[in-house]
This record gives structure tokens, sequence and C-alpha cells, in this order.
């Protein structure tokens, strides 16, 4: 008999409970016993799965390294299309002087939560070692930067005056001059990261090859599951790949954020 399935996600929007829900219902119909519980922040849900009380973790990258640290067996067996080759970048004013990471040396720089991979983590590990001042947006603390309110708050204060450069991913700088936030030819890029991956499927020791299977059968096609896709922000779901966190792990080491063995060793972070 098919083994039943239990998956942590973590709650950074309503959303999660349409997109899950209609997951469930999808896999019930293709024979599939499955069932979700939501996590308010990353590390619970990471120790939940180290700890064997769920099966799989829909896992941000960070939670991710956490999680190899905690469990070198851990397997990434899952992730979306929307999830391989990102970047994030450092952004000035279209007004400022500054072409290049060296020029910020003596500038405030605004990122996002101290736990965001994208907004914070891997653009600061970029800056290396030139001299900054950093305004994190404490915003969403816990959710790994899936909520972008910090990243929109620095934005907002790049527009304002308020820091001379922001971090954010590259989909976000696109989508903020949409919004109006950083409007078109208001900004430049004077940093980019290179290509990282973002969330995983992660899993240690359940049986979870038919959920997989199923997952990856997911056609956006389908009217009704290209709703829920929309939502969760994917075309098609792609078999997980562990090479596109190498940048993230040593951020991870230079801010001293986890031990090698995954104890939570950031300054000031709590959840």
């Amino acid at each position: 008999m098919t083994p039943s399935v239990l998956l942590g996600a973590v709650a950074y929007d309503p959303k999660v409970v349409t997109i899950w829900n209609g997951f469930r219902s999808w896999f019930a119909e293709r024979d599939l016993s499955f069932d979700y519980v939501l996590y308010s922040n990353y590390e619970r849900q990471v120790q939940d799965l180290v700890g064997g009380r769920i099966d799989v973790a829909w896992n941000s990258p960070l939670a991710w390294v956490r999680t190899r640290r905690m469990a070198p067996r851990a397997r990434a067996v899952a992730m979306r299309d929307t999830d391989r080759d990102l970047t994030s970048v450092v952004v000035v004013r279209a007004d400022s002087s500054a072409t290049s990471a060296s020029d910020l040396a003596g500038s405030t720089v605004g990122t996002g939560a101290i736990d965001s991979p994208q907004a914070t983590l891997l653009p600061l590990h970029l800056l290396g070692g030139t001299d900054v001042a950093v305004h994190r947006f404490e915003i969403g603390v816990g959710l790994h930067g899936d909520h972008v309110g910090g990243e929109r708050a620095a934005a907002e204060a790049l527009r304002d005056g308020r820091v001379d450069a922001a971090c954010m991913i590259d989909a976000n700088h696109l989508l903020f001059a949409k919004e109006g936030i950083l409007p078109a030819g208001a900004t430049r890029v004077i940093a980019r990261t290179a290509p990282y991956d973002h969330c995983n499927m992660s899993v240690i020791d359940a049986d979870v090859e038919h959920f997989v299977e199923v997952l990856l059968g997911m056609d956006y096609g389908d009217p009704a599951m290209r709703q829920l896709l929309d939502l969760e922000g994917l075309t098609r779901w792609l078999p997980g790949r562990t090479g596109g966190y190498a940048q993230l792990e040593a951020a991870v080491d230079t801010a001293r954020f986890y031990s090698a063995t995954g104890e939570v060793t950031a300054a000031g972070y709590r959840v």
C-alpha cells in the first residue's frame, strides 16, 4: 500500500491554505493519501522534518541549508521551474554616482529581513568587504524572505533617499517598477549575484516516491490546476537539484547564520 504523506509548509500568506487544500483534493483523486500542516516559521518546520514528525518540507533555500547541515542525508526531491537560476541585485537611484559595489563604501544599504536569502544574505555576501552601513527592514522575520515586506520597505527607502542602495531579488526589482515603488528609469543595478536556486521539497528518510511522481504530473494545461499553480508561482514541477545552493552556503557561513551542524547562531535572530 502506498504510504501516507504529511507535508509541512510555512504560512507566509493566506493563499497557502487555498493552494494546499486544492493540491490535497487533487492528490486524493489520484489515490494519494496526503495531508499538510502549516508553520509560522521555517526553523520549527526544519526541526520537525529532522525529528521525523513530517515526511516532506516545502523549504526555503535557507531552510534547505539548515536541513542539510542537521541531516546530511537529506534530499531535494522536487522544485518549481521558477526556483532555478535566480539572481539578486544591488540597486541605486539613477542619479547616484555609484557604478560598482566598491563605490558604496561609506554608504547605507537597505536590505530585507535578517533571514532573507535573496534580499539580505546573498547580496551582502556579494558586497563582501565593502564598508557599508546595513539598514535591515525586519518584516516577516522567520519567513526566510517569502514575505517581501522587508524588500519592499528597502525599495521605498531607496526611492525616498533614506538609504543609498537597496538589495532585492531581480524579479522584485521588476515588480516594484510595475507597482510604481521604483518607477521605470529611476534606478540602476550596480551589482548582481551569480545564479542560484530557491525553494525545494526536502525529504530525509520518508518514502515519498509516489508523491513526487504525482506532483511532477501536475499539468498547467488543466484549467483547474492552472489556478493553483499560478498561486504557487510555477508552470511545472521539476526534479530537485542541489547544485544551486553553494553560494548561499557560503553566505550563511560569512554571516554566521547557522553553525556547521545547523544550530541557529545569527546574532539577534528570534522567531
